[in-house]
């Protein structure tokens, strides 16, 4: 305050005004290097997303999976690149937030699906940090961004059911169920106060309901193996 005492009343407001330049300069030069690496993430997981569309086709999971993870090096190099640029405004994390949550939410249901393919189970929220090389005391993943990108996952599972079984697959309706079923019930254990979070997870309940019709449909037609069917009781529990 003491460098401006001596200006006027006009002159002070510009050096005011100088510095809100300059602020606003540095602070923009800051999120187009942002959304230029959000734009790179953004054209890997296109590539990724093409090779797991395959996946409907019936193509065989281990061919489908392998061509998909060939990219994820080159996302965990775009994210180490994000988290240095974010470094250079500490505090500021979630300012600048908003420049990459959305490709991070579709990197997420993306890596859910791939690793559901494999497994069978969910990808666990520190699993996918681990994959992207993010770490929560720096530059970690969002929770949110994590539950979006999963229930972003769960609308893949419908059309997969539905292909699978017209390949042949009648077990896949009974094993998704199960899956989404157990899913479901995990996310109403949470109080979602994001208002996109839990219009998210209300279209969870349609896919559920779309395995759902599925399952019931193969079961009549006699073509259902027999299994596990607890996914169809804790689906009639919520129904």
């Amino acid at each position: 305050m003491a460098g401006t005492d001596f200006l006027n009343p006009s002159e002070k407001l510009e050096k005011q005004f100088v510095g809100f330049r300059h602020h606003l300069e540095e602070s923009g030069n800051l999120r187009e290097r942002i959304q230029a690496v959000a734009t790179e993430i953004d054209s890997v997981t296109r590539l990724i997303y093409a090779s797991l569309l395959l996946v409907h086709q019936s193509r065989p999971v281990t061919e489908v999976i392998e061509k998909a993870k060939a990219q994820i090096g080159v996302l965990k190099e775009h994210y180490s690149q994000l988290s240095e640029i974010v470094r250079e405004c500490p505090g500021q994390h979630y300012r600048y937030h908003g420049d990459w949550k959305s490709e991070t939410q579709t990197v997420v249901s993306l890596l859910a699906f791939m690793h559901w393919l494999e497994t069978g189970s969910l990808v666990l929220h520190s699993e996918v940090e681990e994959k992207l090389g993010l770490t929560p005391t720096e530059f970690g993943l969002d929770v949110d961004d994590y539950l979006i990108g999963i229930c972003f996952m769960s609308n893949e599972l419908p059309r997969y059911v539905v292909n699978q079984v017209t390949a042949g697959d009648y077990d896949c309706p009974r094993k998704v169920l199960k899956f989404l079923t157990d899913l479901h019930a995990a996310f109403r254990m949470l109080n979602l106060r994001n208002d996109f979070l839990r219009k998210k997870f209300d279209g969870m309940k349609y896919d559920l309901r779309k395995v759902e019709e599925v399952f019931y449909d193969v079961k009549i037609r006699g073509l259902a193996a027999n299994g596990d069917s607890s996914g169809e009781k804790h689906a009639q529990g919520q129904a």
